[in-house]
């Protein structure tokens, strides 16, 4: 396909192009990204969740300016909140970092979640695929919310910063488990407020409870005031040690990605079983109340053979 020729020669018209099949589940993807999919793989991922206000935006534009200076390409995602009425992003590409616009080594993305209550929407992961596959270095996921239904993030990030201020306090007791789970690097953003050190030393004595199973690395938190760009240099050397530290213990970056392209099957084999039987399933006897839903799922299954 012309699409895929013009992908690999680095035409942000193609990219864009295919995002857009992506985020509307177009067809054409299932025959596109088998022929992308072996060019994966060699990029960094990195996500980035907080409460609103946390400054998660101010925080990637500072990050792309630490990132070009060394010279290397990045794709940002930002997860915003879909319109109720279209299911699109409310907060478009344009008004995001602006003073990127003229880079050619930077390509911003906003989508809408789609009413996930995790913040990331079911295109996220394919989205990160076509960006890697186009061959940007580092790839940063900005998502909405933080807590247990985050989660997600972690199938799809390979280190995940949580970003919070002096004023989360309430945020760090009611989610303590979830934000343990998550976390990969702790950020108090805004840190020349009052009370931002003790939101670090909170942070501190809680990482003290992280499950024995992620003992090889212990949570870093780190303060940033991202607006001016200070402490960004620091979380980038940070999100390295990480990677570093991934890769030493016995391959735990690469199991991680295994894992990923499992969980990856998976919701592809669903979403695509759930959508063609859906155009063959008789719902007109449920829609009238004529038969009720658990023994029409029943009988569909029934007449479902898998071998």
């Amino acid at each position: 396909m012309d699409l895929v020729k013009r992908f690999f020669e680095k035409d942000l018209k193609a990219l864009t192009k295919l995002i857009s099949w992506v985020e509307n589940q177009s067809p054409q993807v299932l025959e596109i990204m088998p022929k992308i999919y072996k060019h994966i793989g060699n990029a960094k991922i990195i996500g980035i969740t907080g409460p609103p206000g946390a400054g998660k935006s101010s925080l990637v534009d500072q990050l792309i300016f630490e990132l070009r200076n060394q010279n290397l390409k990045v794709a940002v995602l930002a997860i915003d909140p879909s319109s109720p009425f279209s299911g699109g992003a409310v907060l478009g590409d344009r008004i995001r970092m602006q003073s990127h616009a003229n880079d050619a080594g930077v390509f911003i993305r906003s989508v809408g979640s789609r009413g996930s209550f995790g913040g990331l929407s079911r295109t996220t992961k394919e989205i990160v695929r076509v960006f890697d596959a186009f061959g940007f270095d580092v790839i940063l996921i900005e998502t909405v919310g933080v807590g247990q239904t985050e989660l997600s993030i972690m199938e799809v990030a390979h280190t995940t910063v949580v970003m919070l201020v002096p004023e989360s306090g309430d945020t760090v007791q009611t989610l303590k488990a979830g934000l343990l789970e998550i976390a990969d690097i702790f950020v108090v953003n805004k840190a020349d407020r009052p009370d931002a050190q003790m939101m670090e030393q909170q942070l501190k004595e809680m990482v003290q409870l992280q499950h024995e199973s992620r003992l090889f690395w212990a949570i870093p938190v780190l303060k940033t005031q991202a607006h001016k760009g200070i402490g960004v240099a620091e979380l980038w050397q940070k999100i390295m040690e990480h990677e570093k530290v991934l890769n030493d213990q016995k391959g735990l970056l690469e199991k991680k990605k295994a894992q990923e392209r499992k969980l990856e099957f998976i919701e592809i084999l669903i979403h695509e079983l759930k959508r063609k039987l859906l155009k063959h399933l008789p719902t007109h006897e449920i829609e009238q109340g004529t038969k009720d839903p658990y023994s029409a799922a029943q009988e569909a299954l029934n007449n479902i053979q898998i071998k």
